[in-house]
């Protein structure tokens, strides 16, 4: 399980993105699409993922090609090594679902022995018997959304979770084998200092998981949380600030052996997301599912967002695929650039010249040199790579390839 990873990849390996909408209670920041859970409506849609998967070839090739968006359909039995289940919140299936699922995309695709398959979790909705029981029906990495080890942010997010159960959900991962666990967690939340903040990254680091992901809070224009915000008069601590409790961060993670590969991702070594590098390094995904995106031959499209019109459509045998377009060259570099930046190892040269025949310092290096003059970005070779204080500057320099 090798931490090398090309800036460019050249393997075509599929990720399998499974979307599960369902949800126990709304968060007030959440802005993925999602709805309420109901046994019912789950029930159906589970019918409708699997129909999707085993029909792929069939209902997605025929739409996707009829669109002119892939010139060649690709084969039914295509090379895929990760499964990834996400949300929404995907431990509101029942065991006997993800195995169902799993179970599709292993007669409908060439899934590797040694495929990665990760679930999200809330902790208010597992437990070790369950875990176990997900196991046994092919999962074999966790990623639990614990977003804050503080009781007081998380009821400021309309969490259903405690801290108390936060710590135990990853002990019951470790109690029933799981030997892959991430966490997720978010900074910058209202009314949070860097102490606090702090506070809650030691409390994660002392679990010792295998990954963590850090996200700084975004607070959408139409989320309930902006709302919360302004009755309560909450709000995020200065720009300084936030950008001390991402530096502080890292560091400590690195001292604890978690070792930073993406802008917002951590890793002991061998652990990195199998299936989120492929969104960094160029890779080609499809996603089932109501909302979920797909990547492939160049071409890029998504599922119906709602839940009950994608549910129909597949009944009926045709395709869930909207907004089907073919990317045009300049579109499919950008994005490699744009997304292998985000990656700590940057970006290669010599491989996107193989890949895309261009000279990346002819077309935009004079574009570059101002963030190489300003320490945001750093050159050796062929490879070009963000610095840490570049990696808070991110979009200003990925804009330079979009």
């Amino acid at each position: 399980m090798s931490d090398q990873q090309p800036a460019i990849s050249d393997q075509q390996l599929l990720g399998l993105y499974i979307h599960v909408p369902f949800c126990s209670a709304i968060c007030n920041y959440c802005n993925f699409t999602r709805g309420l859970f109901d046994a019912e409506l789950k029930a159906r849609y589970v019918n409708a993922l699997v129909a999707e998967i085993r029909n792929h070839s069939a209902i997605h090739q025929s739409a996707i090609h009829n669109q002119s968006a892939i010139r060649n359909p690709q084969p039914a039995m295509s090379p895929a090594d990760t499964i990834y289940f996400g949300g929404g919140t995907p431990s509101l299936l029942e065991p006997d679902d993800v195995a169902r699922i799993v179970d599709a995309c292993e007669e409908t695709f060439d899934v590797a022995r040694d495929r990665e398959v990760t679930l999200e979790a809330n902790p208010e909705s597992i437990d070790a018997s369950r875990l176990a029981a997900y196991r046994d029906a092919g999962v074999n990495r966790l990623s639990i959304g614990v977003q804050s080890f503080r009781d007081e942010e998380l009821r400021r997010l309309s969490r259903l979770h405690d801290a108390d159960r936060a710590t135990a959900a990853f002990r019951d991962a470790r109690a029933a084998a799981f030997d892959n666990v991430s966490l997720d967690l978010m900074m910058w939340l209202p009314q949070q200092s860097v102490s606090q903040w702090l506070e809650s990254l030691d409390a994660a680091i002392a679990l010792a998981p295998d990954h963590l992901s850090l996200y700084l809070l975004e607070v959408y224009p139409n989320a309930p949380l902006k709302d919360d915000m302004a009755r309560a008069r909450w709000s995020q601590a200065p720009d300084d600030d936030a950008a001390t409790m991402y530096v502080e961060a890292m560091e400590r993670l690195e001292h604890a052996g978690l070792l930073q590969y993406e802008i917002s991702n951590v890793a002991r070594s061998g652990w990195r997301s199998r299936h989120n590098l492929k969104y960094w390094t160029d890779g080609e995904w499809l996603g089932f599912g109501c909302g979920a995106h797909s990547t492939r031959s160049g071409a890029r499209w998504k599922n119906i967002s709602s839940t009950t019109e994608y549910i129909g459509t597949v009944t009926r045998g045709a395709s869930p695929a909207v907004d089907v377009r073919r990317l045009t060259e300049d579109e499919r570099l950008g994005d490699a650039l744009f997304t292998g930046l985000r990656l700590v190892d940057g970006i290669d040269a010599n491989a996107i010249q193989t890949r895309y025949g261009v000279d990346l310092w002819r077309r935009f290096g004079a574009d570059l040199e101002r963030f190489l003059d300003a320490g945001l970005l750093q050159r050796d070779g062929a490879r070009l790579w963000l610095t840490r204080r570049g990696m808070l500057l991110a979009h200003e320099v990925m804009a330079v390839f979009v």
